[in-house]
């Protein structure tokens, strides 16, 4: 059995969405972020990124890990292009070229739109968007980010998904990194093909699952 390490509020989200489209049995350990923690190291803390116990899963200390049959992996987007390729169905590629596709924009998704998303959401997270510091920040990443969008929305206009004429592992990944910058609405606006399509992919029963999830997860 597949068992993901993360809890819903991390980036473990991609995997418990993906596991879901998949329809496969998991097991969820949910590890927590060292840094919610005053104490991470402390004799009654739970199982976090610092815990010996993860450690030995995921030297890096960091989440989402899995381990399938043995086999542990790390970093989120490759787990769900491991997870595709394994069980094959609709969401992985059918041809050469639609695996080059979905590699392709998934590794864009990692390095040309999450480092700058991320700001976006973590200043939302620390609750500094409001700030002089906040805004500085997420103006910023708004501003690194419109190249990515008209980007994604020139895709978009060719195959109405990311990488095949149906929702694969590419819409997943980049849905995922994408949602991040969600309470940018202006970048959407802008961008309406982008807008729709993360629509689309959010009404899908597997990622509502995964977000009724992660809403019961306490901050």
């Amino acid at each position: 059995m597949l068992t993901i390490y993360g809890v819903y509020r991390s980036r473990a989200s991609r995997n418990y969405w993906m596991a879901r489209e998949l329809d496969i049995p998991f097991k969820s350990v949910p590890v927590i972020q060292a840094r919610r923690l005053d104490d991470p190291l402390s004799a009654d803390a739970p199982i976090n990124t610092k815990s010996p116990a993860f450690l030995a899963v995921n030297p890096m200390g960091l989440i989402p890990s899995v381990e399938d049959d043995g086999l542990i992996l790390n970093e989120s987007l490759a787990i769900n292009l491991y997870l595709a390729r394994k069980h094959g169905g609709a969401l992985s590629a059918q041809t050469i070229e639609e695996e080059g596709l979905i590699t392709s924009w998934t590794m864009w998704a990692a390095t040309e739109v999450e480092p700058h998303a991320v700001k976006i959401i973590l200043a939302y997270d620390n609750r500094i968007e409001d700030t002089p510091d906040g805004k500085a920040v997420i103006a910023q990443a708004s501003d690194a980010l419109e190249k990515a969008f008209a980007v994604l929305e020139a895709q978009l206009s060719q195959f109405g998904h990311v990488a095949a004429d149906r929702f694969t592992v590419a819409d997943l990944n980049l849905a995922e990194v994408f949602r991040y910058a969600m309470t940018q609405t202006a970048l959407f606006d802008n961008a309406p093909r982008v807008k729709a399509w993360l629509a689309l992919c959010q009404s899908r029963p597997a990622f509502k699952a995964m977000m009724e999830e992660r809403m019961r997860e306490l901050d």
